[in-house]
Order: C-alpha cells, then sequence, then structure tokens
C-alpha cells in the first residue's frame, strides 16, 4: 500500500491564512462575543478569589474575630453563583459554536467535492479526503470555539495577577516575574519540537487513514492474490512510524512538564522564604503573603497553557490550510456565468429550460490532451454520430478507449475544437442538463448502500414503484431481486457488496433505462459478466438501444459486430473506424484484434469441453 505524499504544510502564522475562517464564523460572533466576555468576568473571579482569601485570614483570623462575616459571605456566595452561571452560558455558547463551525465546514466541504472534476478524484485518495473533511474540520472548530477562547482567559488572567502582585509588593513580584522568562524559553524550546513531532503524528495518521480505508474496500483483491500479510507488514510499519513520533512527543512532554513544577515549586519556595520574613518584620500581612504563595503556584499554569495554546494555534493552521486547499480546488470544467443564469447550476436546476437531447453528435476538429499530459491523444478528429447511432469503441486495454466518451460527457473537454449536441456546441449547456441526459454502466458499477428499489430509483426520483419494476423486468434485473431474502426491499449492503458483480451491473442498467437518457454509454459493460447473465442482457440491450444514441466501450468483439460504427483505439488516437463488415475487409488492426480474440475464444471453448484437460 504506498502511501500517498500529501504537501507540507508548516508555513509561519499568517493572519491571512486564519482570516478564511471568518466567513465559517461570522454567523456565529455574537456566541464568541458572549464565551469572550463571559471569559473576562471569569478569569477576574479567578484573581480576585485568592483576594477574598487575603481579606478572611486579615479581618477574621489574625484578629480573631467574625464581624463583618455575613455580608463576606453573602458577597462570596454571590461570586461563586455568577461564576457557575457564567461557566454554564460560556460552556454553551462555546460548544454550539464548535459544533457550528463544524457542521458548516463540513457541509461546505462535502458540497465543494460535488463540483470537483473527476481528475481529482483520480489523483486524492479516498483517505486522505475523509481526514480533511473530518480529523482537519473537528480540530480547527475545536480551536476556533475552546482554544481561541483560553487562550484570551489565559492572557486576561496573567496580566491581572501581575497587575495585583506589583500593587501588593513590587519586590516580591518581580521575584516571580524574573522566573517567566525562563518558563518561556523552556516552553518555547520544548513546544516548537512537540509540534514538529505532533504534525508528523497528524501527517502518517492522514497517511493511515487512506491505508485503511484502502485496505478495506480492497479486500477481495487482497484476499484473492493472498497478500494478508503484505499489507499487514505495510501496515503495521505504519503505525509503528505514528507509534514512533507519538512516543517522542509523550517523552518531550515527560520531560518539559516535571521542569515547569520544578520552577513553579522554586518560585512558591522563594516567595514563601522571602515572604515569610516580611511578615515577621511586620512589613507584610499574613493575607498579602497568602495571595502572592496562591499565585505563585497557580501563575505558571496559565503561562504554560497560554504557551501550549499559541503552539496549538500555529499548528492548527495546517489543519486549515489543508481545508482551503481543499475549498479552493478549482474543477477543469466549469460552466460560465451565463450559462448557470439561464440553465442553473448542479444545486439549483432551472430544469424549465432544459432542452430535451435529440442525440444528433458532432465532434469538430477536436484535439484532446490531458490536463497532465505533454502529448495530444487526439487530434483534429472528426466525427458525425446521427441520433440514434450505435458507436462501438474498441482496443486493448489501456489504448485509451474512455478518452471519447470522457469527452462527451464532459468530464474533460477539448484542448482544440468543439463538440456538438444537437448542432449546439455543449459548452453553450449546463454540465448537468448533459450529466441527466445520458445513461452510463460502467464495468464495475456502483450501488449505494440501501434497498434494490432505492437503487434503481436513482435513476429517476420521482419514478413510481411500478416504474422502477417495470425497468428492472426489461433487463431481468427482476431475477435478483427474486433471489433476495426481501425481494425489491433487501439491503444491497455496502456499495452493492452482497450481491455480484453480473448483478450488480443488471440493477446499474434498470437504473439507466429508468432515467431514459437520450444517450447511452457502455463501458465495457458486459465484460465481468458470467455467460448466462449476459445472454439475459444482451437482448434488451439491442433492444432498448435501438432509438437512442449509444457509446459502446466493447471488450468482447462478439457483441458489437451489428454496430452502426467501430471506432478502433490504439495507443491513445482512433487508427480506424468503419462497421464490422468494412473493418475486417481492410484486414488491418481490427482485422488482427478479432482474429487474435476469437481464436483465443475457440481455445477456451475448447479447453471448457475436454474438461479442463490439456493435450
Amino acid at each position: 500500500m504506498a502511501a500517498y505524499e500529501e504537501q507540507e504544510y508548516n508555513k509561519p502564522f499568517s493572519f491571512r491564512i486564519w482570516a478564511k475562517m471568518l466567513p465559517f464564523f461570522k454567523p456565529y460572533r455574537l456566541f464568541f462575543i458572549t464565551t469572550m466576555g463571559l471569559n473576562v468576568f471569569l478569569a477576574a473571579v479567578d484573581v480576585l478569589t485568592p483576594l477574598f482569601q487575603s481579606y478572611a485570614i486579615d479581618h477574621f483570623i489574625t484578629r480573631g474575630t467574625l464581624d463583618g462575616l455575613q455580608p463576606f459571605v453573602a458577597a462570596y456566595v454571590l461570586m461563586i453563583a455568577a461564576q457557575t452561571v457564567s461557566v454554564y452560558v460560556s460552556v454553551h455558547a462555546a460548544t454550539t459554536i464548535e459544533m457550528k463551525v463544524g457542521r458548516d465546514l463540513k457541509w461546505a466541504q462535502f458540497r465543494h467535492l460535488q463540483t470537483l472534476s473527476f481528475s481529482y478524484y483520480n489523483t486524492t485518495p479516498v483517505g486522505y479526503i475523509h481526514a480533511r473533511v473530518m480529523s482537519d474540520t473537528l480540530r480547527i472548530a475545536t480551536m476556533i470555539a475552546w482554544g481561541l477562547v483560553d487562550m484570551f482567559w489565559a492572557l486576561i488572567y496573567v496580566v491581572s495577577v501581575f497587575v495585583i502582585m506589583f500593587w501588593l509588593d513590587a519586590g516580591l513580584a518581580w521575584i516571580i516575574l524574573l522566573i517567566v522568562p525562563c518558563i518561556a524559553l523552556l516552553t518555547v524550546y520544548f513546544q516548537n519540537r512537540i509540534l514538529h513531532w505532533n504534525r508528523k503524528v497528524r501527517r502518517i495518521n492522514s497517511q493511515i487513514t487512506s491505508a485503511y480505508n484502502e485496505s478495506i474496500t480492497g479486500v477481495k483483491t487482497s484476499k484473492s492474490m493472498g497478500i494478508e500479510s503484505d499489507n499487514d507488514r505495510a501496515f503495521f510499519a505504519q503505525t509503528s512510524r505514528m507509534h514512533q513520533a507519538a512516543s517522542r512527543s509523550a517523552r518531550l512532554n515527560a520531560i518539559y512538564i516535571p521542569m515547569i513544577l520544578l520552577f513553579s515549586s522554586v518560585a512558591s519556595a522563594v516567595v514563601l522564604i522571602r515572604g515569610g520574613g516580611m511578615v515577621r518584620e511586620k512589613v507584610m500581612q499574613l493575607g498579602a503573603l497568602s495571595v502572592f504563595i496562591s499565585y505563585a503556584v497557580i501563575i505558571f499554569e496559565p503561562i504554560q497553557q497560554l504557551a501550549r495554546l499559541l503552539s496549538e494555534l500555529i499548528s492548527c493552521q495546517a489543519n486549515i490550510e489543508r481545508v482551503m486547499d481543499l475549498l479552493e480546488q478549482k474543477p477543469n470544467v466549469v460552466d460560465d456565468e451565463a450559462v448557470i443564469a439561464k440553465y442553473g447550476d448542479a444545486f439549483t436546476a432551472k430544469k424549465e429550460n432544459w432542452e430535451r437531447i435529440r442525440g444528433d453528435i458532432v465532434f469538430e476538429d477536436v484535439s484532446f490532451r490531458y490536463p497532465d499530459g505533454k502529448e495530444y491523444v487526439l487530434e483534429h478528429f472528426n466525427l458525425h454520430v446521427p441520433a440514434g447511432m450505435n458507436v462501438a469503441i474498441v482496443g486493448e486495454t489501456g489504448a485509451g478507449k474512455s478518452t471519447l466518451v470522457n469527452l462527451l460527457g464532459r468530464f474533460f473537454e477539448p484542448t482544440k475544437g468543439r463538440i456538438l449536441i444537437d448542432g449546439a456546441d455543449y459548452r453553450e449547456r449546463s454540465q448537468l442538463w448533459l450529466h441527466s441526459q445520458i445513461g452510463y454502466v460502467l464495468q464495475s458499477p456502483h450501488l449505494f448502500s440501501g434497498t434494490v428499489r432505492e437503487n434503481i430509483r436513482y435513476g429517476r426520483l420521482d419514478a413510481t414503484d411500478w416504474e422502477v419494476e417495470e425497468a428492472a423486468r426489461q433487463v431481468s434485473a427482476d431475477v435478483v431481486a427474486a433471489k433476495l431474502e426481501h425481494g425489491y426491499e433487501s439491503n444491497v449492503g455496502e456499495s452493492g457488496g452482497r450481491l455480484s458483480v453480473g448483478e450488480k451491473q443488471l440493477i446499474s442498467f434498470a437504473r439507466a433505462i429508468l432515467a431514459d437518457p437520450a444517450i447511452f454509454v457502455l463501458d465495457e459493460a458486459t465484460s465481468s459478466i458470467d455467460t448466462q447473465t449476459e445472454q439475459l442482457i444482451q437482448k434488451a440491450v439491442n433492444h432498448l438501444l435501438k432509438g437512442h444514441t449509444s457509446f459502446v466501450i466493447a471488450h468482447r468483439l462478439s457483441t458489437i459486430r451489428q454496430s452502426d460504427l467501430i471506432l478502433v483505439v490504439k495507443d491513445g488516437k482512433i487508427v480506424e473506424q468503419g462497421n464490422h463488415h468494412e473493418l475486417l475487409a481492410q484486414e488491418g488492426y481490427y482485422y488482427e484484434l478479432y482474429f487474435r480474440q476469437f481464436e483465443e475464444e475457440s481455445a477456451m471453448q475448447v479447453f471448457a469441453e475436454n474438461g479442463g484437460d490439456r493435450e
């Protein structure tokens, strides 16, 4: 399992990158203002609590009196009650921010992913996309909702504490303040290294997610090839790398945290020794000393928290970069503004303006090369396919048979020239308009989790149950439903895992028929079907393609002898075209392919008839 090498994201902190989150944060600014304001109050309560302690020592304990205790207790209880309410409201506001920002980020990515061209999915592993939508989004939402608020609280708290300490006694305050640079240097040193290893952990985790997804989706291939042990070793190697990186981070933390505690203890000891002498000399009250000791013990935790959160803030920038990198991906094929204004886009279709496609297709001086390619795979190609014509595309595996149908479906656009549908450049119509008029039956059809009926109904969501079942009967997909325990209401499993390839193809063919498209594209749709299943659908195919423009990428040449036009592809280029008899008469490349395949099929038939015995 080859790891996907994703881009490194380690830029220095940039407000411009964080500003990209503003559109997601802006709708919830009132929640953010609320939680920020309440955290100012909470920081004030945390700062004032030792002062209450000081007052109690100096006025009640030292003097040995309870005069004024009731107002003191009332004020303290009122402060604690206000703190409790503030914590509740603040946590509720922060949770709302986290949930809603996370939801909006996920939705924005999912929506954008549906607009991207097929080339993006050809080069980007599913695990990588999953990590962006789930892990990165969660971390960003958590940082915005909690991290920034906690940083704000820590900053207010630290500044307030030092102001009060200098107000009480500048000498003791300087002792504590002089230790702060040591804490800061330690924090910067360790946090940078901890951040480095944490970034590495997240990067490896993204690769593990991708590899895990690949292993699960390809489990049948792994088992059939007997490579479970290889997969196990590769996956163990990746998880070991993650374990090593996480262990390095944990070891650094194991050194860093005790050192911070050591400095905190030293500060407390110095304050206690120095302050104790001042109390004996009547220079300082016992209550003031208790305030200093409380602050000395506590102050380094928010300083440490501030430094840690600052490091996490910088680290979280990488998550934002990854998410924004996905959101800023541009599709290779886009509709212009005039087309969108008339026909709508993928989410707001204006179907009332859609013209019905007859299926007359013209490739007019088309040249094409893939976005990452240097050579043209089509040059000055011209072809007229009248409405209702059946076109077969043949060639060896990897010859480039899918190029034409990819261009026809506008998954790619011509580099030069144009493609006309019913006399109009198809770029003058919306992609959704075109895709809704093309029925695809792929070699490896995809079924969604759900029932047989639901999967067929994807062809036309407003179809009645009778129409769904009629479409199934026309291609013998009703036989598939009949085999299952609940008929059309049977669940097909994830990606149709409960069905064979042939059964999935029958259902996907019924789905295409239900859509009643003007154009059919069969991408080697019968190459993986057993002979009996192929016979079930071949008659239906011949009947249903009549009157529809169709493109059949053929693996078995015997199935396309009746095609109106056969295009022969070699090394990504169309080298011959004509009908079956014309191409045989030329005794060229098609002639060679046809008779080579005929001999192979004959040999296999003889082999089968002899019971598998070789002479």
